[in-house]
């Protein structure tokens, strides 16, 4: 868990120019009130293809909202999210 509402996979350690660090999941779920919301740490900007056939969706800059699994191309999700996992892992080699 990652505080209070957060399911979270993987982590990764950052470091802005500032110095300041941290650490963070590579990918999380939260069920929310509203929507379902999947943390996707690489961002979308290389996926339009997947994002496009995906199904009913919306973005945030790293934050994936559906209403239900049901709205989305399970298959389609899934390879987004790997995609994502491995963007970060590429970018974040120390990461678990």
């Amino acid at each position: 868990m990652w505080g209070e509402a957060i399911v979270g996979f993987g982590s990764y350690r950052y470091r802005y120019a500032s110095g300041r660090e941290g650490d963070w999941f590579l990918a999380g779920f939260s069920p929310r009130k509203q929507n379902l919301t999947l943390y996707l740490m690489g961002g979308f900007q290389g996926y339009p293809e997947l994002l496009a056939a995906l199904g009913r969706h919306s973005t945030g800059q790293s934050c994936l909202y559906v209403k239900s699994l049901a709205d989305v191309d399970m298959d389609r999700l899934r390879a987004l999210v790997q995609a994502s996992v491995a963007h970060m892992r590429a970018a974040y080699p120390t990461t678990a």
